[in-house]
């Protein structure tokens, strides 16, 4: 009777309380003294923590990060402006919640994509579907499905995600079309959902970074209404690091 029922759970995709069935068959000692609706919460908690643990996983898989970034492991030692109390507040994703956006400036190298990759990877914990881009590589899918007829499905599905990750912004000029490209973006998410962009750039200089006034009004009127910022300052983080290893080997 217990097989039969374990392949009628799985058979009904609740792989979790198969699992948790199958290890209170196990553990005889550990769970009959158990009322009945005792073992079956069980049952339900080990289901419940299964599917959010797959949805995670999925949601970290359509992310496409192009860091593994843990927000555990971000740096505040150094000094490159980076407030604790801010990130703190971001992790907790009412942000998100609230379909506001993050502005994420600094040098090369100051750990922009990373912190943005952590901020990603928290709103996936969270259950909210994230994903990244570097903006040429966007620009390019854009393009690409304007010439296979995919565009309008692409304009949609971008649109669906709480969260946008836009790594790299300015670092190339957008063209005519990219320009209509992203204000097409902007305008399906602005005051539905959260968007985070990373720049090399100071805010002060994405306006001619655009390069069309009236799309650059537009396009950051969506962008900064309500954003919080961060602006990272000091010297590459990179280059500390290299530094670091040099100095050791040389011990």
């Amino acid at each position: 009777m217990i097989e039969s029922l374990l392949n009628q759970l799985r058979q009904l995709k609740l792989s979790g309380m198969a699992a948790a069935l199958q290890s209170q068959r196990e553990q005889p000692g550990t769970y009959e003294g158990l009322a009945f609706i005792e073992r079956l919460l069980l049952l339900v908690d080990h289901e419940d923590q299964e599917r959010q643990q797959r949805k995670q996983d999925r949601l970290l898989r359509l992310a496409q990060f192009k860091l593994n970034a843990y927000p555990k492991d971000i740096d505040y030692q150094q000094p490159r402006g980076l407030k604790q109390a801010q990130m703190a507040s971001l992790l907790q994703c009412d942000w998100i919640n609230k379909a506001q956006n993050v502005l994420l400036t600094g040098p090369c190298g100051s750990g922009k994509t990373y912190i943005a990759c952590a901020l990603g990877h928290q709103a996936c914990l969270k259950g909210f579907a994230t994903k990244y881009y570097r903006v040429s590589r966007l620009t390019l899918a854009l393009t690409q499905a304007k010439a296979d007829g995919t565009y309008s499905k692409l304009l949609k599905n971008i649109a669906g995600f709480d969260l946008l990750i836009l790594d790299d912004w300015g670092l190339e000029p957008l063209s005519a079309a990219a320009r209509h490209d992203v204000m097409e973006i902007m305008d399906d998410r602005y005051g539905k959902t959260a968007t985070l962009v990373t720049s090399q750039l100071p805010t002060e200089q994405w306006y001619q970074s655009i390069g069309d006034n009236t799309l650059a009004d537009a396009i950051l009127d969506r962008l900064m209404h309500n954003a919080h910022r961060i602006n990272l300052k000091g010297e590459s983080m990179r280059k500390k690091m290299n530094d670091l290893t040099q100095v050791e080997h040389l011990e």
